[in-house]
Formats: C-alpha cells, structure tokens, sequence
C-alpha cells in the first residue's frame, strides 16, 4: 500500500537528517512520532518523501496525507483503511478512521506521513497508534506534545551548489556559490532560480533579485511544489493576518529592518508613534506573548528569547510584496519599534552594552521609512556610536544618505535636517575633510540664527561646533572669538552648569591653549573639570576628555607631577568606561607614556 508522491531526482544532501529522522523512528519506542520543522521552501516535504522512498524496503504500508487543511484528513485516512480491509467504501469517515486505528495496531512496518500540517492540537487524534511509525512535516516547531521536533534548516552551501549546477551544468562553480549566498541556501528558492538561469544570465537574475525579489521568487516553481517561494509567503501572510492583524504588522515592520535578530522592545513606548498599530506589543505583555507565540507557530520567522529573525529573502520578498498602503503602515510600525529599542545616547557608557544588536537595523532602514522625530534621532545616535569607535568613513555615507533623504522630504530648515547635517559634519571632519565639514557647520549654523535667533539652544550648540571646524581649517583667531562669544551665550541662557555650556567650555580652553595663552587655558580647564565631575560625574565621557586635555596643559605649564597623576588616573577610568582601544583611550595612553618618558629622561 503506497501514495507517496514521485521521488525527487534532484534531491541533494540531507543525509545526515535522514540518519536522524531513521535513528529517531527506529529507535524501539512503541509508536515512534518525528515532526520535521522548518521555514517555508526548506524542502520538508521533499525530505519526507525521500526519506519513504530510501527506507520503503523497511515498510510494508506507506500512506500520504496532505494535512494542510484538518477537516480533508479524514476522508484521506479512510482511503487507508479501505486498502487495508479494515473498512467498505461506502463506511462513514469516522468510523473508517476507528477501523484504521484498530487494524494499524495490529500491524507493524507501517509509515504515516502528514505533509504540511500546522496546529498539533487538530492532528494529535488522527496520529495512529501501535508499532509504526508516523512522520510529520510543519512549520510550526511546536511538535513536543505529540511528536518529537527536527529542525529543517538550508543545505550546506556545497550542497546548495550541486543543486544549482545539477539543473545548470553550464554554471560555474563561483557563479553557484554566488547564487546560493543570495538565495540563502533555500531549496525552493535554487530551484526556481535554475529554472529562470535557462533563460537569464547570473548577474542579470541576481540585478533582479536585489530589485525585486517578489517577482523573481515567483518564476520558475517546480512540478513537485505546490507554490512558489512569493506564493508561500504571499499566502503565509494572508493566513496570519487572518489569525493575528497585530503579528503580521509586526512582520511588515520587521521587514523593512536587517536580516538579523530584532530584540521586541518592551517598555512605555512613551515619545513614539501614536499611530502605530503595534504598540501594544511594547506596552502590554500578554499582548507582546500572543504575537510572538503566534510568529513562532507560523513558521515565517524564527522567535527565541523574545526575539524575532526574518531571513534575508523571506525578508525581502515580504517587502516587495507591501502595498503602497502597507508600506506607509510598515514604516510607522517599525520607527515606533525602533525608537522604543532606542537604548540611550550614543556617548552614554550605560546605553553601550544595548547598541550592539539595534545598530544593524538602525542602519539597514530607508531613511524615509524613519518617520518619526525620536526613530530619526535613534538612527542618528547609531551612526554616532560607531564614529565614537573610529568607524567615521565607513558610516559616512550613511549619514549623507539621512541628510539627504530628510532634506528633500522635509526641507533644508527642518529641524532633522539640521540634525543629519549636524552628525555628517563631526563624521566628515573624522574622515579627513575638514573644508567639507567646515562648509557644512557653517551652512548649518547660518540657517538656525535666521530661523532661531542666536540665542536658541541648536544655533549656541552649532556655533560651538563651527568654533572647533574653524581650529581645524586654520582661523583660529576667529574660533577664539566665536568660542568666546558663544560661551557666554550659554552661561546666560543655559546656566554655567549646563552640559552643553561644559562642553563649550572644555573646547574654548584647547583653542586659548592653542593660542598659546596658556594659563587662561589651565584656569578655564580646571574650572570646567570641577563643574564637569561635579554635574555629569567623574567616568562621563566628557568629563574624561576634558581631564586628558587638561593634564597635557598641565604638562606644558611645567606642572608635570599633577599632569602625570591626573593622566594615570584618567586612563585607568577611561580603560574602565571606554573599553582599551576606544580612540580617546588611546590618545590618553599615547600621550601619558611620552610624559613620563619625558619625566624621568
């Protein structure tokens, strides 16, 4: 007795899971249940069915069951026990699945596959007992219950290889393994690609891809797959929505991020998006555990630990498939979740150990899917944390691309705009070009004294940013002039202990000392560092830079003893908060061991 679908002439690899799959099913135990799990296109199905062709010596009966729907389960089953006698065609569905039940377990040497099956409540009472075997496949892992889970992931890329030039002997080894990396290893997806390669060439396929991975993903589907990659997803999303508005919103938003883990946020979600439709998912626990459980079951993404991994081209076939209308949706979604993730500024030492694992997203985003005034900053503050790192031209083009999205949507005067410009300058003048960053602060600052006035807190902080770019293209008399005039400013509107006003100060004190007006330098130094300690604490970032810059000048006045003990204990704190290869670790270090070299000479 058999119906299990064609063998696959094609199939490649997998030995190692059909060991397993035999090792768990012939293991002794009196009914032995696998569920074999895993994404959509995976090649489930197709493991299945090679793994009842490999082994059918060991079966005397072996029965398919297409268990996508429940209520055709029945009707399938009874075909069974009409072929094996235990019931007449014309017996009742139930009672023919009673009489299959009680013939299986007067038998041995039978296999039962149920293809495609999702909820193991609704299959749990057709599973057959006695001494069979029965093999599920799903996408849904959560077998434990009623079978034991095995996980199906890709083929091994050399296995992804042979497949691809199996169907296209012509392709070369390198244009395989090309192919394979952007498919991600997926079966289905390398099927369907060989099929179009008869027809296209590698890069051309691969242009496609990158541009729009829905229509691609959906030519070339195989007679032995009921859809194609788009389709499965394409209907995979449309059943969720069904199920759960909430998680496919989740979804929609996770697939405008990066192809990497996004940690659900959890929290207030106060300053986000108050049209976002997924807020509960932040605010509201139960709500946040019905989402992810429900993910989790659906076999779209992978959910551990509460967070949720798209892979790359289930991610970007999902956003090509968005509506114009699901986009804009998408987007308010995702800066809603982004800037809830927002883990504190980037120079805060508290927030670093946060950052790590949001950059990714921060920095995969379209700059216009940031819709939001704190998920525009957050991508910001991302950008910043890897200047801080020494990263600056490599981030670079980033920042231009925010500024340059966020100038054309919102204009040269709006506030963003003036943020990305802010950002791209200190990132320009990082990478080298100090004329860029010079232009930039300049344009920047001339923009918010007419649209602020000179007092406005943006336009005091920008004119301290020109002050330093003026230092670095020469004009230091004019830095010195418009250092000064700002500082006072600050103390005026701000107060003298405000950190912006700190931070002017410390930035004043190395222009006077690059004047050579030294002990204006060391008074408005040791001023600031007393008040820096005293309001921001002595490890904040800021106040250490200002200790390092305050003990060099302590150096050049002579006063080499209080330089070197303010220096070590600087590092030591820097070590501590920084990390040893932060650059203002290193400069500390650097110019510590010249002093006391310098000392003891």
């Amino acid at each position: 007795m058999w119906n299990v679908p064609a063998r696959n002439p094609g199939f490649v690899g997998r030995d190692d899971l059909l060991v397993e799959v035999r090792s768990r099913l012939a293991g002794g135990r009196a009914v032995a249940v696998v569920a074999l799990d895993g994404r959509g296109g995976v090649g489930k199905t197709q493991l299945a069915a090679e793994y009842a062709h490999r082994f059918c010596g060991e079966y005397e009966l072996v029965w398919w069951v297409r268990a996508e729907d429940p209520a055709l389960i029945p009707g399938q089953l009874a075909l069974l026990a009409v072929e094996t006698g235990a019931a007449q065609p014309d017996t009742p569905p139930e009672k023919a699945v009673q009489a299959l039940g009680h013939e299986l377990r007067s038998r041995a040497r039978w296999l039962v596959v149920f293809d495609n099956a999702e909820d193991p409540e609704a299959l749990a009472d057709f599973v057959p007992s006695g001494a069979g075997h029965v093999l599920i496949t799903s996408r849904n892992p959560d077998w434990h219950s009623v079978a034991s889970p095995l996980d199906v992931d890709v083929l091994a890329r050399r296995d992804a290889v042979d497949l691809l030039r199996r169907r296209t002997p012509w392709l070369s080894e390198i244009d395989a393994g090309r192919l394979a990396e952007a498919l991600d290893d997926l079966p289905l997806a390398l099927v369907q690609a060989a099929a179009v390669l008869t027809t296209t060439t590698v890069d051309d396929y691969l242009a496609l891809l990158a541009n729009n991975a829905s229509e691609v993903t959906d030519e070339g589907r195989p007679r032995d797959y009921r859809w194609s990659l788009a389709a499965q997803i394409r209907l995979s999303m449309r059943r969720l929505r069904a199920l759960d508005p909430e998680a496919a919103d989740v979804m929609n938003a996770c697939a405008l991020l990066a192809p990497e883990p996004f940690s659900l946020p959890t929290g207030s979600g106060q300053g986000t998006h108050e049209d976002a439709s997924v807020s509960l998912v932040v605010t509201d626990r139960p709500t946040r555990t019905r989402v992810l459980s429900t993910l989790h079951q659906h076999g779209l993404a992978r959910v551990a630990g509460g967070s949720l991994h798209l892979h790359r081209l289930t991610q970007a076939v999902l956003k090509d498939q968005l509506t114009t209308e699901e986009r804009v949706a998408a987007a308010k979604n995702a800066s809603f979740l982004l800037a809830a993730a927002y883990p504190g500024g980037a120079q805060e030492p508290a927030s670093w150990p946060r950052w790590p694992d949001l950059l990714p997203h921060l920095l995969a985003i379209d700059p216009t899917d940031l819709v939001t005034g704190d998920a525009r900053f957050a991508a910001c503050e991302a950008c910043l944390y890897l200047v801080e790192r020494g990263s600056a031209p490599a981030v670079l083009p980033r920042l231009d691309a925010l500024h340059k999205a966020w100038n054309t949507l919102l204009g040269p005067d709006h506030v963003h705009t003036w943020w990305a410009a802010n950002y791209v300058a200190s990132a320009t003048a990082l990478s080298g070009d100090r004329e860029r960053a010079y232009a930039i602060h300049q344009d920047l600052f001339d923009r918010q004294r007419r649209a602020l006035g000179e007092d406005h807190p943006h336009t005091m902080l920008s004119a301290a940013s020109l002050a330093v770019r003026l230092v670095a293209v020469g004009r230091v008399e004019e830095a010195l002039e418009l250092g000064e005039e700002t500082l006072a400013r600050q103390r005026q509107v701000l107060g003298e202990d405000h950190p912006n006003t700190l931070l002017s100060a410390a930035s004043q004190a190395l222009r006077l000392a690059s004047a050579g007006r030294v002990e204006e330098a060391l008074e408005l130094g040791e001023e600031t560092l007393v008040r820096q300690r005293r309001v921001l604490g002595e490890d904040h970032p800021q106040t250490l830079m200002t200790a390092s810059n305050l003990a060099v000048r302590l150096v050049a006045a002579g006063r080499v003893e209080e330089a070197l003990e303010l220096g070590e204990d600087t590092l030591v704190r820097q070590r501590r908060v920084l990390g040893q290869d932060h650059r203002s670790t290193l400069v500390t270090a650097h110019w510590l061991d010249g002093a006391s070299r310098h000392s003891h000479d």
